[in-house]
């Protein structure tokens, strides 16, 4: 079956083609089939799983490819490639797929072009699974652009309102510059090594037949894509904006799958990265600048969605920063555990939303604990894995992040992702305090319901997971799986990682969940504002700065404004009056002028063409005699 995981992709594929030229026709415009769909890929990711992990290590990975094309002495194979950061994001892509198509049914009851959204979704899902499947680089670029189209669909979908509109064309555009430079990145590691395929180019480049600077190049190229895609700095401002978008989106895109596919790119070429000189630094910085920037704006966040929204630009920080590292277990295992309660927060927000009446600015919550009981409770386990409590998943791996960090890039660099932890926790524990604590301050919030069992029976799956995903770091409990070991001697890079906890570290990474936690508790303590609003009245711009994100969006608008409008409109000009009006329509006119003068000679009467004969002979014989003479 892991031959044939392209299966995988294929079955939302097709679900894709039946809802969109047959949804509007189809019972409950074919929402049961975008679930069919969704759980046959859960369950064939369990087939794929188990042939994978038969066929032993000395197998791995599985290939599967066919001849594209043939010209001359190139040859482009298109194929798959699953080995074990493949069966990691399959995992997280399917598990998630399947919970926000099943919270979908209730959230999106009623909505317009219900059967669209449930089309485009499987567009998404199985462009994302073509993604991390591809086993050579071309292909993995026309998938990333279908991640882009149907993400720019899904951010979109209301486009009545005209923010939704304005996000999806920000995604859309912040991501395309990152994309260029990724088409570059792979144009030149093609030209460099003659091959697109994937394992090729890293054993060409292990081998030493690539280095230098133009691999530096080259991989910095592959990185732009990869910050674009991942909402880093300075291409984050995409990310909170897509909250336009249905809330299910933002659970299934926007904190577990398409976000997390430029840390995949880079997982997947770490081998490159490492033989291109000072290319994991610039990960690590940029990593680490993210989370630090992300978390202090997450701070004056009162939106709901864009609270986690901030969160998750966060984390994608300290998977790079794991990543810039070299230590790809502890990137992958925090992608792995971060997509589960991420997802959790997410719909979790949704069901807040449904059941407090579309309400979702924190100022307007508060006491829904005991309205929405199963909601409140999902949402605090979500919470606590996020913010690092021990022995929730985010604990886990955040715990891998800090051990790698202090083994590879020493003091400074472990303060700094500490200091992020800390405001991880602070965040989380003020949003959680914001919604569910205290009164409720707005009279609808007050007569909230929790939502029904369409969308509570995800929340309860991804706290599950989000409790006890972790522990598949443990060997024994990754043997009892069928695993070789624990997550980290399943996925590595260069010898297998048996994972023993350092409990020193560990009190460290408590202390920081402790310090984080207690801090909003007191800040914010019985859902009261009283204290925050004391703090901001002390540092009204420093609070202004942050609210608006430190003026990234405020910025981008001048470029836009002053620069970019006005170098295209110095552009328009010249191709309007330069190339069009003078060069093209200029020739034109001159011509049609010329005849217009030419006619006034055709008069129809025999004597003025004698006459005009006559003079040319004359005029003829005048230029003879003055050439001889």
């Amino acid at each position: 079956m892991a031959e044939h995981a392209w299966i995988l992709a294929a079955v939302p594929a097709i679900a894709f083609l039946a809802l969109a030229a047959l949804g509007r026709r189809l019972p409950r415009q074919g929402d049961f089939l975008a679930v069919l769909a969704a759980a046959s890929g859960f369950g064939l990711f369990f087939a794929v799983l188990a042939s994978f992990l038969g066929r032993g290590e000395g197998a791995w990975p599985v290939l599967n490819a066919i001849e594209w094309t043939a010209i001359g002495d190139f040859r482009l194979n298109m194929g798959i490639a699953v080995d074990q950061i493949t069966i990691v994001m399959l995992a997280v892509v399917t598990t998630v797929a399947f919970m926000v198509n099943v919270f979908s049914v209730g959230y999106m009851k009623g909505e317009p072009r219900y059967w669209w959204y449930f089309a485009v979704l499987q567009l998404f899902v199985a462009s994302m699974l073509l993604l991390v499947l591809a086993d050579n680089l071309l292909l993995l670029y026309v998938a990333w652009e279908l991640v882009g189209l149907s993400s720019f669909l899904l951010i979109g979908h209301y486009w009545e309102r005209r923010s939704a509109v304005e996000a999806a064309k920000k995604a859309f555009i912040t991501t395309r510059v990152g994309d260029v430079g990724l088409l570059i990145g792979i144009i030149l590691l093609w030209k460099a090594t003659g091959t697109f395929n994937i394992l090729d180019i890293i054993h060409a480049v292990e081998a030493g037949e690539v280095g230098g600077t133009g691999l530096f190049v080259s991989v910095m190229f592959i990185f732009l894509g990869a910050m674009g895609k991942s909402a880093q700095l300075p291409f984050h401002v995409w990310l909170p904006d897509a909250m336009e978008g249905p809330t299910p989106v933002s659970a299934l895109i926007h904190a577990a799958t398409m976000v997390v596919a430029g840390v995949y790119l880079v997982a997947r070429l770490l081998p490159v990265f490492e033989a291109a000189g000072d290319a994991l630094l610039v990960v690590t910085a940029v990593g680490l600048i993210t989370a630090l920037f992300s978390g202090v704006v997450a701070f004056a966040q009162t939106d709901i969605k864009k609270v986690l929204a901030y969160s998750t630009v966060s984390q994608l920080g300290f998977m790079f920063v794991a990543l810039g590292a070299g230590v790809v277990s502890a990137g992958m295992f925090h992608l792995f555990t971060h997509a589960f309660f991420k997802a959790l927060l997410f719909l979790g927000a949704g069901s807040v939303i449904l059941g407090a009446h579309h309400r979702q600015e924190v100022g307007q919550l508060g006491g829904l604990w005991r309205r929405m009981p199963v909601t409140a409770a999902a949402f605090l386990v979500g919470s606590l894995a996020l913010a690092g409590l021990f022995p929730l998943a985010g604990f886990w791996s955040k715990d891998e992040i800090l051990h790698a960090v202090e083994g590879h890039r020493g003091a400074l660099v472990f303060a700094l992702i500490s200091l992020a932890s800390i405001m991880t926790a602070f965040y989380t524990t003020r949003l959680f305090i914001l919604t569910f604590l205290g009164k409720p301050r707005d009279a609808e919030a007050g007569h909230a319901r929790e939502t029904g069992a369409s969308m509570t029976g995800p929340l309860v799956f991804l706290a599950v997971l989000s409790v006890f995903a972790g522990f598949v770091v443990y060997g024994g409990v990754g043997e009892a799986l069928g695993f070789p070991g624990g997550f980290g001697e399943f996925v590595y890079l260069h010898h297998p990682e048996t994972f023993h906890i350092d409990w020193g570290l560990a009190g460290v990474s408590t202390a920081l969940f402790v310090i984080g936690v207690f801090g909003a508790g007191w800040l914010y303590r019985g859902g009261r504002l009283d204290r925050a609003a004391a703090l901001t009245a002390w540092q009204p711009k420093l609070y202004e700065m942050t609210r608006r994100k430190f003026y990234f969006d405020d910025l981008y608008q001048f470029l836009i404004d002053r620069v970019v409008l006005g170098f295209s409109y110095v552009v328009s000009w010249f191709d309007r009056f330069a190339v069009n009006d003078t060069g093209v329509d200029g020739s034109a006119t001159l011509t049609g002028y010329a005849g217009f003068l030419l006619k006034h000679l055709q008069t129809g009467r025999v004597p003025n063409y004698a006459l005009a004969i006559a003079a040319g002979v004359a005029a003829l014989i005048l230029v003879a005699l003055a050439a001889g003479g």
